[in-house]
C-alpha cells in the first residue's frame, strides 16, 4: 500500500512538472490552469487553537487544474501548485508567524463526499477537536504524504516522508 501512495505521490510531481502553475495563463480552454485564490478568515478560540486566530496569503499564487471531471461537470480529480505564504495571526496578543503552504496537491473528490489529497510539500491543515490523525490544531504537513478526507470530515494523515509543524504553538 505504502509503495502504491508513493507511486501516486511521484505522479503529482510528474504532473506539476509537466505543466508549471507560474507559467500557466488563465484561460476558458479544459484543462487549463486557472488562479485558485486563498481567502482570509478568521477562527474563534478552541476551533483549532486555544485562542483566535486570523489567517490571511501574504504570496498566493496557487493556480488549479482540472484533471478529470464527473458527467455532472463537477471535479473528479484536480491539480493545485504554486506559491503560497500564509500569516498566522493569535488576534489575542498580535504574535504571528508565516508559514510556506506552497505545496502541490492532486485531490480525488469521491462520490460519497469524501476526497483524498497527494501531496508533496507544504500544505496547511486544520484539525477540529476529534477529527483526525492530529490533535486540534493548525499544521503545516511538510514532504509526501496522502490525506483521506471522510464525508464527514475526519482526516487521516499517512506521511510516507515529512513533517508536521504545530502553527498554534508558533503563536500561542
Amino acid at each position: 500500500m505504502r509503495r502504491l501512495k508513493t507511486v501516486a505521490i511521484a505522479s503529482v510531481m510528474a504532473l506539476s512538472a509537466a505543466t508549471p502553475a507560474s507559467a500557466a495563463e488563465p484561460s476558458a480552454a479544459q484543462g487549463a490552469w486557472r488562479p485558485a485564490p486563498q481567502a482570509s478568515y478568521d477562527l474563534p478560540a478552541g476551533a483549532r487553537c486555544d485562542f483566535a486566530v486570523h489567517t490571511r496569503p501574504v504570496v498566493d499564487e496557487v493556480r488549479k487544474l482540472v484533471l478529470d471531471t464527473y458527467p455532472d461537470g463537477k471535479p473528479k480529480r484536480e491539480l493545485y501548485a504554486g506559491d503560497l505564504i500564509l500569516e498566522i495571526t493569535n488576534t489575542q496578543t498580535g504574535a504571528s508567524t508565516r508559514a510556506d503552504a506552497g505545496g502541490t496537491t492532486m485531490i480525488d473528490y469521491h462520490a460519497d463526499g469524501s476526497m483524498t489529497w497527494y501531496a508533496v510539500g507544504p500544505v496547511m491543515v486544520g484539525f477540529r477537536t476529534g477529527g483526525g490523525t492530529l490533535p486540534r490544531g493548525l499544521y503545516i504537513l511538510d514532504g509526501v504524504y496522502t490525506l483521506d478526507i471522510a464525508a464527514d470530515g475526519y482526516k487521516t494523515v499517512d506521511m510516507v516522508q515529512g513533517s508536521t509543524r504545530d502553527l498554534c504553538a508558533d503563536v500561542a
